[in-house]
């Protein structure tokens, strides 16, 4: 039987207690909620394993999907060896039958790069921003900047939240288009 569960977001286990992560899924940056009573043994499993990886960072994003044995991951990352790192101990997690590594490695390209500290700058460097997001081991806002293109990918705590991150990427030089996934807490 194929299961209907959409991907998991780590950032979003950054932020949500498992008492918020009931409700129905959407799409790729909410919350994961196994029929509504909690994350499955699996799926807490998996998400420890990825986020404890060294190099996992705010410019980086990654979800996973559980299908029974079989888990998914999706995403975007900076560095290649980040995707075959994740596929590694998602591999060794005892349960796991099969991995579908579907992580998308972002193209190298320094104006990208100036692109991503300065977005990183403008978000992070809002005292009314970092204090409440920036001050964590792994930040729930996370910054995904492809050919100039960025998209902020994670959860807020509100909707104002929300509009003032993307308000400060939006006034980074040099991006061409800004995609504000980002999903309020509920």
């Amino acid at each position: 039987m194929r299961s209907l569960l959409k991907p998991t977001t780590i950032a979003a286990f950054v932020l949500l207690p498992l008492s918020l992560l009931a409700g129905p899924q959407k799409d790729h940056n909410d919350a994961f909620v196994p029929g509504g009573a909690g994350m499955s043994k699996l799926a807490q499993e998996v998400r420890h394993q990825l986020v404890m990886l060294p190099y996992y960072s705010i410019f980086d994003d990654l979800a996973f999907r559980v299908d029974g044995s079989t888990v998914t991951l999706l995403g975007a990352v900076v560095r290649p060896t980040l995707k075959s790192d994740a596929e590694g101990v998602v591999k060794n997690v005892e349960g796991v039958t099969q991995v579908n590594n579907e992580i998308e490695v972002l193209p190298l390209s320094p104006m990208d790069d100036q692109v991503r500290r300065a977005e990183a700058r403008a978000i992070y460097g809002d005292p009314s921003i970092s204090t409440r997001y920036g001050y964590r081991a792994l930040p729930s806002i996370h910054i995904i900047v492809k050919n100039g293109n960025v998209t902020l990918e994670g959860v807020v705590a509100n909707e104002g939240d929300k509009n003032l991150i993307n308000l400060r990427a939006n006034g980074v030089a040099n991006v061409f288009k800004v995609v504000n996934n980002l999903q309020v807490e509920k």
